[in-house]
């Protein structure tokens, strides 16, 4: 990855979000993909501004704080990235404030007019359309061939675990989709029903969103029969880069756009438990991925399958590069 730091407001190209962790990963991927280096920043804007944006420009030159406000007075980037709705105001406000100098590029749709920015980058799901707009079918990641070998490298014990090996990867319940205790039953079933028959080993991760309760049905069942197990930083560093990239087949909670589309970028086959598919554009997004036939129900998992690896930053790069004149 391109050399960044976070106090390097001289940087050609900012990467700028509000620091949950599906959004860095998104911007970073691809702010590094730009091939300039990149300062990766984070905003918290205060009210009332966080409550609008990224509608509500008018004294926006404040919303971010002490320090932000030296920062607007320049220079300014080159190029920023923002992702989210917070990073959406300061985005635009860039734009704004440089008057079309410094080009804006938002990720993830900006729930107004995409004619504010010079470019946005949102999933077919998100429904935005418009002349600067660049549809992707998920979300952004930096999950390639490189980018796996060297997660492997960081992380050579879990190669050492018994194959095949089984990553159950848990999210957190949303709307239509409480992954409750019936839900993990399920789940739990299966993989069971996996380890007896195939053998192989299980790397089981949760994540910020994974309620306790899951948490802990999950360790009580397979925490000794785990090559690995982390809900949190009292387990230590989280392995989620190794886990993908040791991974023989992927279990993955219906709930997260960010791990499915990971997931699918691995080449291996990846299945999800969802009862019913919920609706809205979380809905629209699992259902394209089972009719595509890349990812698999829990109740179709059958022989092993492999669809091409959902791998999109490479070209949405290319497109922004070619649309800004990079």
């Amino acid at each position: 990855m391109t050399p960044r730091t976070e106090s390097a407001p001289a940087a050609p190209v900012w990467a700028i979000s509000d620091g949950a962790a599906g959004n860095v990963r998104q911007v970073e991927a691809l702010a590094d993909a730009t091939g300039l280096p990149f300062a990766s920043l984070r905003i918290a804007p205060r009210a009332p501004w966080r409550w609008l944006a990224p509608r509500g420009l008018t004294g926006a030159r404040n919303a971010f704080g002490a320090e932000w406000a030296t920062r607007l007075a320049g220079p300014l980037p080159r190029l920023a990235i923002g992702c989210g709705r917070q990073a959406a105001l300061m985005t635009r406000l860039l734009r704004h404030l440089s008057r079309g100098r410094c080009r804006s590029v938002q990720i993830l749709a900006p729930r107004i007019d995409p004619a504010h920015w010079d470019l946005v980058i949102a999933p077919r799901h998100d429904g935005v359309v418009g002349a600067n707009v660049i549809q992707t079918r998920g979300s952004l990641h930096p999950v390639d061939d490189a980018w796996l070998a060297a997660a492997r490298r960081r992380v050579p014990s879990l190669g050492e675990a018994r194959r095949p090996r089984i990553a159950l990867l848990l999210g957190g319940p949303v709307r239509g989709l409480p992954l409750d205790a019936g839900w993990w039953e399920a789940v739990a079933t299966a993989v069971e029903r996996w380890l007896a028959s195939d053998g192989g080993s299980l790397m089981l991760l949760g994540s910020r969103r994974t309620p306790p309760a899951l948490a802990d049905l999950a360790r009580s069942r397979f925490t000794r029969r785990t090559a690995c197990c982390w809900f949190g930083p009292e387990d230590g560093e989280n392995p989620y880069p190794g886990v993908l990239a040791w991974a023989d087949r992927v279990l993955v909670s219906p709930d997260s756009v960010n791990m499915l589309s990971e997931a699918c970028a691995l080449g291996v086959p990846v299945l999800t438990h969802a009862p019913s598919v919920p609706a809205g554009r979380l809905g629209i997004f699992l259902r394209g991925l089972l009719d595509e036939d890349r990812v698999r129900p829990l109740v179709r998992a059958g022989d092993p399958w492999t669809a091409p690896p959902l791998r999109e930053l490479p070209a949405v790069a290319a497109e922004v590069r070619r649309r800004l004149g990079l």
